[in-house]
């Protein structure tokens, strides 16, 4: 499978709450010696192919346990992980497995996985966010997606990349005034660090788990200052969004925000580890004010000041 074969109908028309992903499997081993199925998803953007396995062997000074060495690909040599050991799972390895390659954050990886499905559309209202329903050992699992005999777990490489290679340290902007940040986004990873961030740079930030849960807060405040008779920027001065979340994705918070004659003033910035061509001129169709790559997520105090005071 090439990435010509999965481009095809992607380009999903703009404030749908749409996306496609790639169904693939981990078997899973169990103690009475049982194999049972894994199934997991990630969006088709981010997957520029799949591959045989390589049939590496982990290296014994490997910086991760689930690092098992690195192959070449074309004009490039990536890293190739075990999804299997980092998500905790005992797959029998075989000549059947496949590394599916991705390429996004601005890095190409590749991910050792027992098998893919098949490609499917689904809208971001029809994820289910994570549960104690369903227990889980890593907060990579953003969403389940209901197939009525299985369910499908999106996965945020994004979250497993940071924390296997955790972000340097980077100079930080500190602004005079303590303006109020507005953040939506389903990864616990990234909004700790967007929280740790942001009040560092003396910015208030306002967390919500989803484009929804968002959506909610900011017409919450919109309906307070109206009834205090204040302006909405003494409750929120600009938004942050990622793209990809359940229930309702950053194009259509965005939206939702710049077609409100009292919320339009507020700029947004939207990020995600795959701002393509077609994914910016997205953002830009929904009124995005900037649009920024997650490798480059330390910009964000200092964008939001330009964004505000500007």
């Amino acid at each position: 499978m090439n990435k010509s074969a999965i481009d095809t109908g992607i380009l999903l028309e703009t404030g749908t709450n749409e996306l496609e992903i790639l169904e693939f499997y981990i078997i899973e081993t169990l103690e009475n010696g049982k194999e049972a199925k894994n199934y997991f998803g990630i969006n088709v953007a981010k997957v520029m192919q799949v591959i045989e396995t390589p049939n590496l062997e982990p290296p014994e000074s490997a910086p991760h346990p689930s690092f098992m060495g690195t192959i070449p690909l074309r004009d490039l040599i990536l890293p190739v992980l075990d999804l299997s050991v980092w998500l905790e799972l005992n797959m029998p390895k075989t000549e059947r497995d496949i590394v599916i390659v991705t390429e996004f954050s601005k890095s190409v990886t590749g991910f050792l996985v027992s098998g893919v499905t098949e490609i499917h559309r689904v809208g971001w209202g029809e994820v289910i966010p994570p549960t104690s329903v369903i227990s889980q050992s890593t907060d990579a699992i953003v969403g389940l997606v209901d197939k009525g005999d299985h369910f499908i777990q999106l996965l945020d490489l994004e979250t497993i990349l940071t924390q296997i290679e955790p972000e340097m340290d980077e100079e930080m902007t500190i602004s005079e005034t303590q303006y109020k940040v507005l953040v939506a986004d389903d990864s616990q990873t990234i909004r700790t660090m967007l929280k740790q961030n942001l009040t560092e740079a003396n910015l208030k930030p306002i967390i919500t788990n989803n484009g929804q849960e968002a959506l909610n807060k900011i017409m919450a405040l919109k309906e307070q200052a109206e009834s205090e008779g204040k302006d909405i920027t003494e409750f929120v001065d600009i938004v942050l969004s990622d793209i990809e979340m359940p229930l309702m994705d950053g194009f259509s918070l965005t939206k939702n925000i710049k077609e409100d004659s009292v919320l339009q003033k507020l700029p947004v910035i939207l990020y995600s580890s795959i701002i393509t061509k077609e994914l910016r001129h997205k953002g830009e169709s929904v009124g995005a004010n900037l649009q920024i790559s997650k490798p480059d997520l330390h910009r964000i105090p200092e964008e939001a000041l330009k964004l505000i005071e500007g």
